[in-house]
C-alpha cells in the first residue's frame, strides 16, 4: 500500500472521507495572510476521528501549539529558527525541493522526509523520471515523488522506486 500525501487548502469533509487512512493531509493555505487556529483545529479533529494524520504547512509553532502530528516546510522557506523548539516524540518534519541546493537546505532543517518536484508537471520545476532519480540519489532522506501524479501515471513510480507520493489533484 501506497503513502499518500493530500495538499488541501480548505476544509472539505467530503474529500477527506474519501481517502483511506494511509492519506496523511497536509493543510497549506498561502492565499490568506492569517491562518485560522479554529479552521485547523477543526480539520484536525475530524482527520483524527477518520484515522489520518494531520500536518500544517509554513506555520510550525502553530503545529506545535495544536498538537498535530507534524509540520511541512515548503521550499522557499529556507529558516531553520523551528530547530530550537522542543518536539514531541513523533512530531515529523516533512519538506519540499526542486533542485539540489534546496534538497541540502531541507537536510539542514532537518526534515525526515524531502518531497521532490515537479516528477509529472510540466511547470517551472518539471524534472521528469531521470532527473528525479538522480536527484533522489543526492540525499540519504527518504523521498516523496510530487506534481502532476495522475491515475494514469501512478504506475510510473514503480520506475522510480516510490512508495510515496503527494499531490492536489490525484485526491480531488
Amino acid at each position: 500500500m501506497m503513502k499518500k500525501y493530500y495538499f488541501i487548502n480548505k476544509f472539505d469533509a467530503n474529500n477527506i472521507n474519501k481517502q483511506d487512512k494511509q492519506t496523511v493531509i497536509i493543510y497549506r493555505n498561502y492565499s490568506s495572510e492569517k491562518v485560522s487556529e479554529k479552521i485547523i483545529l477543526k480539520i484536525k479533529e475530524y482527520c483524527k476521528k477518520k484515522g489520518n494524520k494531520f500536518y500544517l504547512s509554513n506555520n510550525f509553532k502553530l503545529a506545535i501549539k495544536l498538537n498535530l502530528d507534524g509540520a511541512y516546510i515548503p521550499s522557499f522557506n529556507k529558516s531553520t529558527k523551528h530547530l530550537a523548539y522542543t518536539l514531541k516524540k513523533n512530531f515529523e518534519i516533512l519538506g519540499s525541493a526542486h533542485n539540489l541546493k534546496e534538497i541540502k537546505t531541507k537536510e539542514l532543517q532537518n526534515v525526515s522526509k524531502i518531497f521532490i518536484s515537479s516528477v509529472f508537471k510540466k511547470n517551472n520545476n518539471y524534472l521528469g523520471l531521470n532527473k528525479f532519480k538522480l536527484l533522489k540519489r543526492f540525499t540519504r532522506n527518504n523521498t516523496v515523488a510530487l506534481g502532476g501524479i495522475s491515475k494514469n501515471n501512478l504506475k510510473k513510480l514503480s520506475l522510480l522506486n516510490q512508495s510515496e507520493f503527494a499531490g492536489i489533484s490525484f485526491f480531488e
